[in-house]
C-alpha cells in the first residue's frame, strides 16, 4: 500500500445510520488498520485541524492521507474500498467519463444524505454490524434507540 496515502483518516457523521453501516464495515475488514476514523459530531472533534467548518464536512465525504492531501467525494471511497482489499471494486469510477457519473451520482446522494438517513435509516441500522473491536461488542451510540 502507499504510503502516501495510509493510513487514512476517514471522517464520517456519526449520527449518520447510512454512514455509520458503512464504517461499520470498513471497520471490519480493515485489518491491516490502515483507516482512521473520525466522527466530525463528536463534541471534542475540530474541524480546524482540516482546513473546513463542520457543515462542509458534513456535507461532502472528506478523508485525509498520511501525507496531509485532503480528498473528497467519490475518491474517499476509492482509497477506502483499496484499503480493504476491493479497489477492483472501484477502480473503474476512475475511468473519465464514469469518473463524471460517480461524482454526479455521489452529489446527488450527498444533497439528499440526511433525508434518505430519515426515512430509511431503519433499514441501515438493522444492515450495521456491531463493532467488535477490544474483545467487546459494541452498537454505535445513535444505533441504540432508534430516532424517529
Amino acid at each position: 500500500m502507499d504510503t502516501g496515502i495510509y493510513p487514512l483518516e476517514f471522517l464520517y457523521d456519526g449520527n449518520c445510520p447510512i454512514c455509520l453501516c458503512d464504517v461499520a464495515r470498513l471497520r471490519r475488514r480493515d485489518k491491516h488498520q490502515r483507516l482512521h476514523f473520525i466522527d466530525v459530531t463528536a463534541p471534542d472533534f475540530d474541524p480546524a485541524r482540516y482546513g473546513r467548518d463542520r457543515e462542509a464536512l458534513l456535507a461532502r465525504i472528506t478523508a485525509r492521507r498520511a501525507d496531509g492531501v485532503i480528498v473528497e467525494g467519490p475518491e474517499v471511497f476509492r482509497l477506502a474500498l483499496a484499503a480493504v482489499g476491493f479497489g477492483w471494486i472501484a477502480a473503474p469510477t476512475r475511468l473519465p467519463v464514469l469518473a463524471q457519473i460517480t461524482e454526479l451520482a455521489y452529489s446527488c446522494f450527498a444533497r439528499r444524505r440526511t433525508w434518505l438517513s430519515k426515512h430509511f435509516g431503519g433499514i441501515f441500522r438493522r444492515l450495521t454490524p456491531p463493532d467488535c473491536t477490544d474483545g467487546a461488542c459494541r452498537v454505535p451510540q445513535t444505533m441504540r434507540g432508534d430516532r424517529p
